[in-house]
């Protein structure tokens, strides 16, 4: 089946200076191997509007964070995350293709939906940047899906090798949200393992766990997600797990990331739920594209 994959020049375009991981090849990878699948549709995402973006973050932070984007310098927010020119334009188009893509599978123009963008954003809290993010672009899905479409239940699933603290901090208490997560732990954000909130479903993995020891630690979210019944899933996909990626040290493999794909994609057919994908983390650039393309493979019935 074709699946939309959606990004936008901006994406590429910024800079978070010489030797950060989140750097401009990594949307160049993935849009090269995602390139060479037959039946991919590439759309140019919009940028998200000011309306969307506050529905997850306070108002206050969004206005004060689009108001002071340098026209220079690189400006560190805190160790990792980096503010440069053209920094927030990206932010607003990756929070807008997941929003757009959303929009896309409830109409029924695409079954399945992956946004090539960067920056990532599961690290964004409701009033705070971190982790290299700035708008946490499925949490601004998924309340769009919410409260601008009008549906009941959303879930979204996390594999990125760091936990999705952002997202849980936006959307962990909202009854109509079921969230998933797995990541190596302890790492950054050091967070996640003692979460208790009962639509939460948070996976921490010792370092050196496996595609085998991963696959058989999730395998319990998917009774938990059909006894939720979501009316869409969304995904944050990360692939900085994967066994050659330097900043964790966990060993999956494409095959791994193809095989929950796959397990979404029935969990989709069964409740009649269209999935939209958004990429997180993975900084090997041969491993980031060839577990893109797996991911965006299986979407597609590859």
């Amino acid at each position: 089946m074709s699946v939309a994959v959606l990004s936008a020049p901006s994406c590429g375009r910024y800079t978070t200076g010489l030797g950060h991981p989140e750097r401009e090849a990594r949307h160049a990878a993935v849009a090269a191997a995602l390139h060479a699948l037959p039946g991919v549709t590439e759309l140019t995402a919009p940028d998200a509007t000011r309306a969307a973006l506050v529905r997850a973050h306070d108002a206050s932070y969004v206005d004060g964070l689009l108001a002071r984007e340098p026209v220079e310098a690189l400006v560190p927010l805190d160790a990792d995350t980096i503010l440069g020119p053209g920094t927030l334009r990206a932010a607003q188009a990756a929070a807008g293709a997941a929003v757009h893509a959303v929009d896309l599978v409830l109409d029924g123009v695409h079954p399945a939906a992956f946004c090539n963008v960067r920056p990532p954003g599961h690290h964004a809290e409701r009033a705070r940047a971190m982790g290299f993010c700035f708008f946490n672009n499925v949490a601004v899905a998924a309340l769009h899906a919410l409260e601008a479409r009008g549906l009941e239940r959303v879930a979204v699933i996390d594999f990125d090798v760091h936990h999705g603290n952002g997202t849980e901090d936006i959307l962990g208490a909202d009854e109509r949200v079921f969230f998933c997560s797995s990541f190596q732990h302890p790492l950054y954000p050091y967070s996640g393992a003692e979460s208790n909130e009962p639509g939460l479903r948070n996976v921490p993995l010792r370092a050196g766990t496996d595609g085998a020891g991963w696959r058989t630690a999730v395998a319990p979210w998917f009774p938990a997600l059909r006894a939720f019944a979501p009316q869409l899933l969304l995904v944050s996909a990360g692939f900085d797990a994967h066994e050659q990626d330097a900043l964790a040290n966990l060993r999956l493999h494409e095959e791994d990331y193809a095989w929950i794909t796959r397990e979404l994609v029935t969990l989709g057919a069964e409740l009649v739920a269209p999935i939209v994908s958004t990429l997180e983390g993975g900084y090997d650039l041969q491993a980031l594209g060839a577990s893109a393309a797996a991911h965006v493979g299986a979407l597609m019935g590859l």
